[in-house]
């Protein structure tokens, strides 16, 4: 294709933000019609934007965030009400994310060194949008208000898809490690267990998204660290007042 890579990253953007612009019209029984439709787009879309240079477990590594963003960022918006003024500046935010992520896609594509300001800044964006993503995922489950092992189950799921994604581009292998792998099991089985607990507490729905968020964000943080030989005292410090500030909101929350 003879298009600019930049160019492509607009039109991919543009393309997904007008998809999710008309799927926003439709009721939310139509849901099952419009996820797997925005999930292809949101693969096609990110293809077109850095399709060269795509190998081996790249073809699944990266295409996770843009795909769950999508679904994540369309079953949320069936939370607010539909109508133009939450409409329009949903549709803008997703717009810029998801153009965030095609970047930040094509910084791990091509790869960078991991000591320049490029790599760092594309990582950085990869996490955050992740733990976006999975706040607006598990605002959705909770919704539900399924069971805790149903709960549990998803929460375990998407951890570790979105956890083996984080650290498979610590290093940005073309094979995934065993490394890799086991720490996305163990961040697994940690937010697993943070949602069975909260799913047997009388905590509101808010506070309950919010929580599992904050144990995926924090379990990753510091596993990514650990695993990138990063991991010292003032980071384990930071992320241990995160965890005892979302503790306290969490026990004071409590409706016994």
């Amino acid at each position: 294709m003879g298009i600019e890579k930049r160019l492509r990253f607009v039109i991919s953007a543009i393309v997904m933000s007008f998809l999710f612009l008309i799927s926003t019209f439709f009721f939310f029984d139509k849901a099952v019609i419009f996820i797997p439709l925005l999930a292809v787009a949101a693969y096609i879309c990110t293809f077109f934007a850095v399709f060269e240079g795509i190998e081996k477990n790249e073809w699944f590594m990266l295409f996770i965030l843009p795909v769950l963003l999508t679904v994540a960022s369309y079953l949320f918006y069936f939370l607010f009400p539909v109508r133009w003024l939450t409409r329009i500046p949903f549709v803008l935010v997703y717009g810029v994310s998801i153009y965030a992520v095609l970047l930040s896609s094509n910084i791990f594509n091509v790869g960078v060194e991991r000591n320049l300001q490029l790599y760092r800044a594309g990582f950085s964006v990869n996490y955050f949008l992740q733990t976006i993503a999975f706040f607006l995922f598990s605002n959705v489950i909770v919704s539900f208000h399924w069971g805790f092992l149903a709960n549990a189950f998803i929460f375990a799921a998407l951890a570790f898809i979105l956890s083996l994604q984080l650290y498979w581009s610590i290093r940005l292998d073309l094979h995934i490690s065993r490394e890799v792998f086991h720490y996305a099991l163990l961040t697994m089985l940690a937010v697993g267990e943070v949602g069975i607990l909260l799913s047997l507490m009388p905590i509101q729905t808010s506070i309950f998204a919010l929580t599992v968020s904050v144990a995926y964000y924090c379990t990753a943080g510091l596993a990514h660290l650990y695993i990138d030989e990063r991991l010292f005292k003032h980071s384990l410090r930071e992320y241990i007042i995160i965890l005892a500030v979302i503790g306290t909101i969490v026990l004071l929350s409590l409706a016994w």
